[in-house]
């Protein structure tokens, strides 16, 4: 069973205190009709974020530098643990083809896996064979 972690339990907290919209934001505007939040609202709190997340020398980087550097990350560490690109594509929202093509050069550390997964399946027994 997937162990829930602390950014889960803070996302459930969030929905139960404030809700979301009906089409499912988050984040929404208090006034009239709950828009979107603004460009502008999201990169200030953003900001304000990552000053308070991360070391100085952090902030320096392009660590997390934009919302969407998450999501990248995310993907790259599916991947990066062997879940199959069918699976990664569906969650991401991607082709199997975009997703490759975009994070194909993200994927790294496999080879030992893969080859070891090969070896054992050439190695089982064939169940006709007895």
């Amino acid at each position: 069973m997937y162990k829930r972690q602390p950014l889960v339990r803070a996302l459930r907290w969030h929905i139960a205190v404030h809700g979301h919209a009906p089409d499912g934001r988050l984040f929404v505007t208090q006034g009239y009709g709950h828009g979107p939040v603004s460009k502008e609202t999201y990169s200030r709190v953003w900001r304000a974020a990552r000053r308070i997340a991360l070391s100085p020398a952090q902030q320096r980087t392009p660590l997390a530098k934009r919302p969407y550097d998450l999501r990248h990350a995310a993907v790259s560490l599916w991947l990066n643990e062997g879940v199959p690109a069918t699976q990664v594509a569906e969650w991401a929202g991607h082709s199997v083809h975009v997703l490759l093509k975009v994070y194909a050069k993200c994927i790294e550390g496999q080879d030992e896996a893969a080859r070891r997964r090969i070896d054992e399946a050439l190695s089982r027994e064939d169940p006709q064979a007895a």
